[in-house]
């Protein structure tokens, strides 16, 4: 097995609590100034911690979104690792990505039956900070997006 330095190890065990808790809590800030939170199912994953999720016009995150597009996902695994990630939130526009998420969701495919649907919207989260946690350890260790963010 090739050597990893600690950057690397630190980023593969962050991706490894995003993998095995699949389920994040995303935070949002109301038009009031609340916070909000509620838990999130991403439609996708890319390296770099790069969240996509998908949501309904209706929902109020998409108002909250559109105010503050600054929002915070948080990952909790049954060993209690936890991984934040704090992005800006925006809505996806290339059609080839879409259609890359659409093909590989067949939930999105079966409630939204096509992905022309006004309803759906892809948020993409782009992170400006990456923080993991092991147990509970009382410390955020950064982790490093450099690699694909």
């Amino acid at each position: 097995m090739e050597h990893m330095d600690g950057d690397e190890q630190l980023r593969e065990k962050a991706a490894a609590v995003v993998r095995r808790a699949k389920f994040p809590f995303l935070a949002t800030v109301g038009r009031d100034g609340q916070p909000r939170v509620r838990p999130v199912s991403p439609v996708r994953v890319d390296p770099g911690f790069v969240i996509y999720v998908a949501n309904l016009r209706r929902y109020g995150k998409t108002e909250e979104i559109a105010a503050e597009p600054r929002v915070e996902l948080c990952y909790l695994d049954d060993a209690h690792d936890q991984v934040r990630i704090t992005a800006v939130a925006e809505e996806l526009t290339d059609g080839a990505v879409l259609a890359e998420i659409w093909e590989a969701n067949p939930l999105l495919r079966k409630y939204l039956g096509t992905p022309e649907n006004p309803e759906l919207i892809i948020y993409r989260c782009r992170p400006v900070r990456v923080r993991f946690m092991h147990e509970w350890a009382l410390e955020y260790l950064e982790v490093p997006t450099a690699c694909g963010a």
